[in-house]
């Protein structure tokens, strides 16, 4: 059933790696009249640990008419005190909204939307090697990144793309150094990471604050479109 979520989801599931963090969630197999007819995932480890919530709710086909039967029995199997997701799932989304209230978007959602070419003379992208790494620290930068972005020969930005989630989408993230800011070059930055991810078969993604307009407005001269938000409710 979770292949079947994967494949109506058709995006980046942001919390697909819980699944693989022992002891990080948990599985209620969900019955209607003894037959199996879905299941939820709620988050129990690492950040939700004193704050439990449903992330992952999927109900089959011929079952849907009762769904929201489904869900009420999910919640008083866990009697979480929130729910999470993201607005591009249309059922746990419709249930959050439906059951939950405060709602708060936390992150906008970004898929990749078009290619983009802007050049920046001097500035060039480069696999990260280990003779970098003690200037990423200076900087500030993530040693571990996969790319480093040179301008003039020097180490001005890092990032990578990450892949703990649904593939073929590639989370990319990246970060200028501050004296090097304001100068296009994380837009620059991002437009190569997305580049490379999709030269490696994968689908670019990415996220950011509901509150980082910087960041914002980067994805999007870079050629990612908004295509969710990551919400959470009170229940």
């Amino acid at each position: 059933m979770r292949d079947a979520y994967r494949a109506e989801m058709n995006c980046q599931v942001i919390h697909d790696s819980l699944h693989a963090r022992p002891g990080w969630s948990e599985e209620y197999a969900l019955e209607l009249d003894a037959s199996l007819a879905g299941y939820g995932s709620v988050a129990v480890g690492g950040p939700w640990r004193e704050s439990a919530a449903p992330y992952e709710f999927y109900v089959l086909p011929e079952h849907r008419s009762r769904i929201f039967e489904a869900f009420e029995t999910l919640l008083a199997a866990c009697r979480p005190p929130k729910i999470e997701t993201q607005t591009n799932d249309q059922m746990l989304s419709t249930m959050l909204h439906t059951y939950s209230r405060e709602i708060e978007a936390e992150a906008i959602l970004f898929g990749d939307g078009f290619a983009t070419s802007h050049q920046i003379p001097g500035a060039r992208v480069r696999r990260r090697t280990a003779a970098d790494v003690e200037e990423l620290m200076r900087l500030e930068l993530d040693e571990g990144a996969g790319w480093v972005l040179e301008v003039g020969g020097q180490l001005a930005g890092a990032g990578g793309v990450l892949f703990h989630y649904n593939r073929p989408y590639g989370d990319v993230y990246m970060k200028i150094a501050e004296s090097f800011r304001r100068r296009g070059l994380g837009t620059y930055l991002v437009q190569e990471l997305k580049a490379a991810c999709r030269e490696g078969g994968s689908v670019p993604a990415a996220r950011c604050n509901v509150r980082n307009e910087a960041s914002r407005r980067t994805l999007q001269k870079a050629g990612f479109v908004p295509c969710g938000n990551l919400i959470s409710g009170k229940l």
